[in-house]
């Protein structure tokens, strides 16, 4: 006898996303938050030597990491 049933996850992913939404808090500013990341990955990735910037050059190329000087393009 073959048996199926299903699980409706929606009320469950409305309260994990309300309790997110809850310890973010209301002064949670998602732009802030992506421009500090941004700086961040340049400060990470600045001052590298000849070697690392090799490397990192070709991550990028194999898209494991993103291109950054792209976004500057834009």
């Amino acid at each position: 006898m073959e048996m199926s049933f299903a699980l409706d996850l929606t009320l469950d992913e409305v309260r994990r996303r309300t309790a997110v939404l809850e310890a973010l808090g209301d002064d949670w500013d998602p732009v802030a938050v992506l421009r500090e990341e941004e700086l961040a990955y340049d400060m990470l990735y600045s001052g590298l030597d000849d070697e690392q910037q090799r490397i990192y050059d070709e991550l990028v190329v194999a898209g494991v990491l993103p291109d950054r000087g792209a976004r500057d393009a834009v």
